[in-house]
């Protein structure tokens, strides 16, 4: 019967003298992640079992799947301590993974049992024998086989598995401190945010809404993104801070020259989310520009951009392409949110010869034309904030509110 899910550890086992400090961040997660479920967890030093107490293990998975830090699972069946039932238990197994399809294999044992008479060697080289004779599709491959039946002797019983399940890898979310996210309702944004916690950095958002200048739509794609991200996060919920940037949008787009719009729109959402991350006691900002992909991404437009904050800003996807980008997004569920037709601040009015190589002097320079500086503590000042859940969902549209009349 299928008993127990092994869990592995990934780069946690890299991590020396503070390995301890991880593993307990990796194992409350997994507690956090089941919780709800009728199963039992045991943690050892290097491996973590799920016991699944008749519990789907679809369901356990799709949730550990949510857990950074983990590097890979396998279903474990438990049969008795008989060699014939043992292989005849294996050969089910390999039929149901393989549909009866000729593949190479071999057999691992460990023999955690030393009192159990057989050796290890013993064990493999028997099992190896009663397989082939049930399986004649099967041939055996010790140096690279197509699959790994590992069987684990124990008092109690012996254990198989077959295969491992891919965990997200990386390291336990909030273990390397807490950034916010500069999530705008593109495809890179959110994806970049995923890569973050997946490093282990705690995430919250902060969104540049400009309505009516752009849609409430435009920030409904923000709260679903987040609310999709969160399912990564701690307590499956996440922090977003709404930024009334429609002031700010409009005084750019009334006194600088067209070329600079986009330039000058980023210097001031930099300087706005720097005060927002010290605020809320977050030590870098994250965002998900890629080298090269658009007009302000270009290194001389980061260089210029990034010269009003004087903060650490991390860069996931910055030799990222589209492609691959687009992968990641699809498999955590947020692509088909970016892909809505509705524009936020960085594409609405996008000016039709973006400049590629701005100069700082030059930015500086057109900044003058107008007082920023109050605006951008406005902005702060009217920076609304929420903790969006997973399992519960925040409708903008269907208020006929402004963004800030619904969160006060």
């Amino acid at each position: 019967m299928l008993e127990r899910i092994l869990v592995r550890y990934g780069e946690l086992n890299l991590k020396g003298k503070n390995i301890r400090s991880f593993l307990d961040r990796a194992n409350h997660l997994i507690r956090e992640k089941l919780e709800g479920l009728d199963v039992r967890l045991e943690f050892r030093h290097d491996r973590a079992y799920v016991f699944l107490n008749g519990v789907d293990p679809n369901a356990v998975l799709e949730r550990l799947q949510r857990v950074s830090g983990l590097y890979s699972f396998s279903l474990i069946t438990k049969c008795p301590l008989d060699l014939e039932v043992i292989a005849s238990e294996a050969v089910a197994m390999i039929a149901e993974k393989t549909r009866q399809s000729p593949v190479t294999f071999k057999v691992e044992t460990k023999r955690a049992d030393k009192t159990y008479p057989l050796t290890s060697q013993e064990i493999t080289h028997i099992l190896a024998g009663k397989i082939l004779s049930q399986a004649p599709y099967l041939k055996v491959d010790v140096h690279d086989p197509e699959l790994t039946l590992n069987v684990e002797i124990r008092q109690e019983g012996a254990y198989l598995f077959i295969g491992q399940i891919r965990g997200m890898g990386g390291y336990p979310v909030g273990i390397g401190g807490k950034a916010l996210l500069m999530l705008s309702g593109g495809i890179d944004s959110p994806v970049a945010g995923y890569l973050a916690m997946k490093q282990g950095v705690e995430i919250e958002a902060i969104h540049f809404e400009s309505t009516p200048l752009t849609s409430i739509e435009s920030a409904q794609k923000a709260v679903d993104l987040v609310e999709v991200l969160a399912r990564f996060a701690p307590h499956n919920r996440m922090k977003i801070h709404f930024v009334p940037f429609a002031k700010l949008h409009g005084a750019i787009l009334g006194n600088i020259p067209e070329s600079y719009h986009v330039t000058i729109m980023r210097r001031m959402m930099y300087r706005i989310a720097a005060e927002v991350m010290r605020k809320n006691d977050c030590l870098a900002i994250v965002n998900g520009e890629s080298i090269g992909q658009v007009a302000s991404q270009t290194l001389e437009s980061m260089n210029v951009i990034n010269h009003v904050a004087d903060v650490v800003v991390i860069r996931p996807l910055a030799t990222y392409d589209k492609l691959d980008t687009m992968r990641i997004a699809r498999s955590i569920g947020t692509l088909d949110i970016s892909n809505r037709p509705f524009e936020d601040c960085c594409t609405v009015y996008l000016p039709k010869n973006p400049v590629i190589r701005p100069n700082i002097g030059t930015a500086e320079q057109y900044e003058t034309a107008f007082a920023f500086q109050p605006l951008i503590e406005e902005a702060v000042a009217g920076t609304r904030s929420a903790y969006l859940r997973t399992d519960t969902h925040l409708d903008l549209t269907g208020k006929g509110l402004t963004v800030a009349e619904c969160f006060e």
